[in-house]
């Protein structure tokens, strides 16, 4: 039936193409084909060039539809009537593909395709050169298996080894403390670290005489034995931060357990279950909050060693540390605290075995706390304890009557005070100013022989810097802490001479053992040098005895050999001895003048390395 219906439709009348014909839908093919053989037929058509017959692509992408559906514009020009023909006789892709050209030909579209294109060569490019590179270095692996499965593999399994290690280095040291992830120390020069924190002039002047055993502070502490060390924690001088690196943040055969959401560590020595740091977070306030001097020597040892018998207690060396900070800045800082809400109320302040009575120590407050009381108001209070605390805190209070004013006049008792907590301070194992936080670092851990993991930080923007006060309040304020202002005078020249003299013996014991090992280096060449020549003078011996058969003038040659040696030994040993004697007299007027002991010793040293080879040669 189909085939009668295009049959039909061909004995027809001539298609006019200036007629819109009905659309014929049975037999799209054929009918195409039919009206393409009937419109090259017309005379004086354009198309009746087009070659007879089936064309190729038009029975495919060819639809009649859209020819007949478009009417010829009236005209007698050739070209005009024959354009829409001619575009209709093309493949229906590529009518398409001009269509859609038309359509998108805009600047947007085309820096999306240029871009697309780009990065889709761009990464073609880089799979090719990074298959060559494996390809290179994994050469062996190529016979076994297909290569760029390999390569894939093998990239994929180092990308993710790379994340994993990322991963793993954010766990482990987070943040910007970990020394790895510090790039600065590749790009610049390391400064000094130890270089005054206060950005003040690296000379020191001191102003007081103090001695070598006041200046060379090293405790022979042994964390496996008995011996504790017991921080003494003064308000608002840097205590909380100095308090967490001692338990967080050194080096230690068995560290500290800190467990998340508590405060306080488990600070045991190594095989066994005992502390051997006494403060805030091992120990917790076990002798009342922020203890004082005269509070903590008399109840550490009873803390720690009270369940024990007394013949059972061992002999232990209690280290007491502490940190102190400049008064100003300590007296604004608890005010601010104050301010806040802070009270200390569970202080116990006991001193002869008692606290103190109400009368003797009376409050500055009637309420629950002082809280948003102003600067003036603080300042105000007699019985304020926040002046002059550091003296206190660091003194023996027995020796005034404890918080007894009416023991001794108010001024003797200031110079009793002072003197106590100087002398207090000076035999202390260690001492730290919070304005010296790497100085600090670093004489800690001169001292216990003890190193921090990370170094320490300097903040020199706080609470009470940012307390913007006037001279004259600050000249109060420093008058109603005068005692703290001199401590704090003489506690800073005595640390910075510490810390002078234990870089000066550091430098010396890095240069002597210099000096030890160019003299080890020189005996070894010494020695191949006597060796290398005893070898020579053999074999001549060994030689001439060939040459030579009489035996009596080879044994003259092994003689005057032996008293060549001989006599040179002779000579060093009497240099040596008179060395020696001039040693002695060095060390007589090195009494007078310590500072040339190196020197001297170097010199007996180096002939002594020089003699020794010499007789280890014989």
């Amino acid at each position: 039936m189909a085939l009668l219906a295009c049959a039909a439709g061909a004995s027809g009348p001539p298609l006019q193409p200036e007629r819109a014909a009905p659309a014929r839908t049975t037999c799209p093919r054929r009918h195409s084909r039919v009206e393409a053989e009937l419109a090259a037929s017309r005379p004086g058509s354009v198309a009746a060039s087009v070659r007879a017959g089936p064309l190729r692509g038009v029975s495919h992408g060819f639809n009649s539809q859209q020819l007949l559906d478009e009417p010829l514009k009236a005209s007698s020009s050739l070209a005009g009537a024959a354009r829409t023909p001619l575009f209709a006789l093309l493949p229906r892709g590529r009518r398409r593909r001009m269509h859609d050209l038309r359509r998108r030909w805009d600047l947007g579209s085309l820096c999306r395709a240029l871009l697309t294109r780009g990065l889709a060569a761009l990464g073609h490019s880089l799979k090719h050169v990074l298959g060559a590179i494996f390809s290179k270095i994994f050469g062996p692996l190529a016979s076994v298996g297909n290569m760029d499965e390999k390569s894939n593999k093998l990239l994929l399994a180092l990308v993710m080894l790379f994340l994993f290690a990322v991963i793993v280095l954010q766990y482990v040291c987070p943040g910007t403390e970990c020394q790895l992830l510090r790039l600065q120390a590749f790009s610049s020069p390391v400064p000094d670290p130890y270089r005054s924190e206060d950005e003040s002039s690296a000379r020191f002047v001191p102003r007081y005489n103090f001695s070598r055993g006041d200046l060379l502070r090293k405790v022979d502490f042994d964390i496996k034995g008995d011996d504790l060390i017991v921080f003494l924690h003064i308000q608002k001088t840097g205590g909380t931060t100095f308090g967490r690196h001692l338990v967080r943040n050194i080096q230690l055969e068995q560290p500290c357990e800190c467990r998340v959401g508590q405060k306080k560590c488990t600070c045991h020595r190594p095989g066994k279950r005992e502390t051997w740091l006494f403060s805030r977070f091992s120990t917790g306030w076990s002798c009342g909050l922020h203890a004082d001097w005269t509070e903590l020597t008399s109840c550490v040892p009873a803390v720690v060693d009270g369940k024990r018998d007394a013949r059972l207690r061992p002999s232990r060396n209690f280290h007491y540390i502490t940190i102190l900070r400049d008064p100003v800045s300590r007296y604004l800082s608890e005010w601010r605290h104050v301010q806040r809400g802070a009270t200390w109320k569970a202080s116990l302040h006991v001193c002869d075995g008692r606290p103190p009575t109400s009368e003797e120590l009376p409050s500055c407050y009637t309420g629950d706390d002082w809280s948003g009381c102003p600067l003036k108001e603080f300042m105000d209070c007699p019985y304020n304890l926040a002046n002059n605390r550091q003296v206190r805190m660091l003194s023996d209070l027995t020796l005034v009557g404890c918080y007894n004013l009416s023991v001794m006049p108010e001024k003797q008792r200031n110079k009793v005070l002072l003197e106590s907590a100087k002398s207090n301070l000076k035999h202390m194992a260690f001492f730290g100013l919070t304005e010296f936080q790497r100085k600090t670092q670093y004489l800690f851990e001169k001292t216990f022989n003890m190193n921090f993991i990370s170094p320490f930080t300097q903040y020199n923007t706080t609470r009470a810097s940012s307390v913007e006060i006037s001279e004259e309040i600050q000249k109060r304020i420093e008058g109603l802490n005068f005692l703290d202002m001199e401590l704090y005078s003489y506690a800073k020249d005595l640390f910075l001479q510490r810390y002078q003299f234990m870089r000066q013996k550091e430098h010396q014991e890095a240069r002597q053992k210099r000096q030890e090992q160019r003299k080890f280096l020189k005996g070894r060449f010494l020695q191949t040098h006597f060796q290398s020549q005893s070898q020579g003078q053999i074999q001549n011996l060994s030689q001439n005895q060939s040459q030579n058969p009489n035996p009596n003038a080879n044994h003259n040659l092994t003689q005057n050999l032996i008293q060549n040696r001989t006599q040179n030994l002779i000579q060093n040993r009497t240099q040596s001895s008179s060395l020696n004697v001039s040693r002695k007299e060095n060390r007589e007027s090195q009494k007078q003048n310590p500072g040339q002991e190196q020197n001297d010793s170097n010199t007996s040293n180096g002939t002594n390395d020089y003699i020794g080879s010499v007789e280890k040669w014989r």
